[in-house]
């Protein structure tokens, strides 16, 4: 390396040198300013200091120079929850699960699954327990409801699936009952045209199945003409429809199981838009449990409505090193244009900084709610 570029680093090393000092001094005003409890109000003098490092620095860097400080007053904030020592309800939920929870996943429960015998989150919850007593309900919101009676010990439901996306039921439910998620499960799903015995292809001219099914399937199904499609509540629902009704022209989209359990043929498989089909699912409990080898942390959060809100959040992931795998927003009903935010997260519940991270992102939302650390299997 030559001598001019060793003179610039070293230049450079300075000036980075020199903002870390200021950044000190910068942060020990501010912890003075909180101490002293008078003067502008925080979200005020945020909002100045931002206009006044864009006009300084002035164009083209006024961009860079207001993300530096947005950067800058969301670790300010964070310390000033540190020094405040402000609790953390959510996360002496956690604390409590932590104590509570015994060491082993239960391998014999009560579980409520949606649908009937065969379906796919019956699937999954023999992944996920080793004998299960599974009580079967018509509805995604019947299945909430037993486990927040207490009917059930458990539940399983389907979130998400990697063709078809979100199961946007189950997110607007989510709102509405109080539970914890425990565990999730992912499982590769395979439909098939199930039909009763002798029948053949050209003859179906109806197919049942559940509408996730039918989306993701729907590169099929295009190609079939004069077939009516007809969504139903569950995989398992239709094969058994279709089996019950002795129809020779109907058909289910569902799964070999189905076609074991409810004595139907196959006329065609794996007739998925993607091979690499998985559904993802959830396992919730009234309380909230936490098992070793939890990593994943789910969360739900109302922002302000205003500029930088969902910045402050994912930026606090960002520099905590934090890994969002997934976010979700929903309307909130009755307010206008307003979200409600899923979180799903990479994070342990044993780390110091998580703990401080919940500081944070409860004293930014006007709504807060964890809803569950937990570890996933595959099915």
């Amino acid at each position: 390396m030559d001598a001019p570029m060793n003179e610039l680093n070293a230049r450079l090393d300075a000036v980075d040198g020199a903002i870390v000092n200021l950044l000190r001094q910068r942060t020990a005003l501010t912890g003075q300013l909180a101490s002293a409890g008078d003067g502008d109000p925080p979200a005020e003098r945020e909002r100045r200091t931002l206009a006044l490092a864009a006009s300084r620095a002035g164009e083209p860097l006024a961009d860079c120079a207001e993300a530096v400080f947005r950067a800058i007053q969301v670790s300010d904030r964070s310390l000033q929850n540190q020094r405040a020592g402000r609790p953390s309800p959510a996360w002496e939920t956690i604390r409590t699960a932590l104590k509570n929870t015994p060491p082993l996943f239960p391998q014999r429960a009560t579980v409520a699954c949606q649908g009937v015998e065969g379906a796919y989150s019956q699937q999954v919850c023999d992944g996920l327990f080793k004998l299960p007593s599974i009580l079967y309900f018509d509805s995604f919101d019947h299945v909430f409801r037993a486990v927040e009676s207490g009917l059930c010990r458990y539940g399983v439901l389907p979130i998400e699936n990697s063709t078809a996306g979100s199961v946007n039921a189950i997110y607007d439910l989510m709102n509405r009952h109080h539970f914890s998620i425990v565990r999730s499960a992912r499982l590769r799903v395979c439909h098939c045209l199930l039909a009763n015995g002798g029948v053949r292809p050209e003859q179906i001219r109806e197919i049942y199945s559940h509408e996730q099914a039918l989306s993701q399937c729907s590169d099929y199904l295009a190609g079939l003409a004069g077939v009516k499609i007809t969504p139903v509540e569950n995989t398992a629902a239709a094969a058994r429809l279709v089996a019950r009704s002795g129809r020779t022209d109907a058909a289910a989209l569902s799964s070999r199981t189905c076609a074991e359990n409810y004595g139907l043929d196959v006329l065609a498989q794996n007739v998925q838009n993607s091979g690499c089909n998985y559904t993802r699912f959830i396992c919730i409990s009234k309380q909230s449990e936490i098992y070793p080898g939890a990593d994943r942390i789910s969360l739900m959060m109302v922002l302000p409505h205003r500029p930088g809100s969902l910045y402050n959040v994912v930026s606090k992931f960002n520099s905590l090193g934090i890994n969002m795998r997934k976010i979700e927003s929903r309307p909130l009903p009755g307010r206008e244009f307003e979200f409600l935010f899923y979180f799903d997260i990479e994070a342990s519940v044993y780390a110091p900084e998580t703990e401080a991270l919940f500081r944070d992102l409860e004293s930014a939302s006007e709504v807060f709610r964890y809803l569950g650390a937990y570890g996933e299997i595959l099915c």
